[in-house]
């Protein structure tokens, strides 16, 4: 399949990239599957359209594998035909396979890559991971992660050579020079690139050449993040710097400590809003009293929007 053949995908890519958390039913439970369901119908009645099971908002790592699997067809299920499904995969090459196959199975459109996490990753091996995943199922876009500053747009221009269903990238290291390079030099046109950071970075990432960005905050308030894309794709950087201003103290909350908190900070607000339990799995925690009370200042400010 060309890549060209892949628009519905490409365009899906190219919006607010909404990774949904998952829910438990208590501290050390499993997936509260009514809670999940409620909170895709919210984001697909706010007008989301692209959903991310099993990223890493949704606790990729702390699932079990049939939870990873009950996820994405929960997911598949619930959104029918109003959204566009990019499952997160990864793991050894023959899990990630297996899990990209299941995902083709269960009706989603598309595969997102975790970053490997093998301790010992080369850059040819990375090319060898993701072409392996993307030539088992050439029905479906595949989108790599890419959190590791080592990969140039070179990997990523020949992992684009061999495998035409690799569509779009995540990117996600925290430098907008080197993302701006990358990009133009693996093929600013040939993929879709996101970027990887959510609402804080898209902004800048935006001027560079992104067209879509990933967002954990759109579970807590999907107006805001989809007003953030309107201005962006409408060229309107003022009105996007003012919503990234008011979601900036969240945020801030979510990347402190290399992250520590990010899905627990999305918990606790949907906790607060009757949504979501703010359970969570090591090695995440649940916050402390001192951090919920910060959060909950967070969203007050944002009054309908939240």
């Amino acid at each position: 399949m060309n890549v060209h053949e892949h628009g519905t995908q490409r365009a899906a890519l190219a919006d607010v990239v909404a990774v949904p958390v998952t829910p438990f039913t208590s501290a050390g439970g499993g997936l509260d599957e009514d809670a999940y369901r409620a909170l895709l119908r919210r984001l697909l009645d706010a007008g989301v359209t692209t959903l991310v099971p099993n990223g890493n908002t949704g606790e990729f790592y702390a699932l079990e594998p049939a939870e990873r699997r009950a996820v994405v067809e929960i997911t598949a299920a619930e959104a029918g035909s109003e959204a566009q499904i990019i499952a997160g995969v990864g793991m050894d090459t023959p899990t990630a396979v297996a899990a990209a196959e299941h995902a083709r199975e269960s009706g989603a459109h598309m595969v997102m890559v975790h970053q490997p996490v093998h301790p010992y990753v080369s850059r040819g091996g990375w090319v060898d991971y993701h072409r392996a995943i993307a030539r088992a199922v050439p029905e479906l876009g595949v989108v790599p992660y890419v959190r590791d500053p080592r990969i140039t747009g070179a990997e990523l221009a020949r992992l684009g050579e061999l495998c035409p269903n690799v569509i779009g990238v995540k990117y996600a290291v925290p430098d907008a020079a080197r993302f701006a390079a990358v990009a133009r030099d693996a093929g600013l046109d040939r993929f879709v690139w996101v970027a990887g950071l959510a609402e804080l970075y898209a902004p800048g990432y935006f001027a560079s050449g992104a067209t879509g960005f990933t967002s954990g905050l759109v579970n807590v308030a999907p107006a805001l993040s989809l007003a953030m894309l309107s201005a962006l794709r409408g060229g309107d950087f003022a009105a996007a710097m003012e919503l990234w201003a008011r979601v900036r103290d969240f945020e801030e909350l979510r990347a402190q400590d290399s992250s520590a908190d990010n899905v627990s900070v999305v918990k606790e607000a949907l906790h607060l809003m009757g949504l979501c339990g703010r359970d969570v799995r090591p090695p995440s925690r649940v916050l402390p009293p001192e951090r919920r009370e910060l959060v909950a200042a967070a969203i007050k400010t944002w009054g309908a929007d939240a």
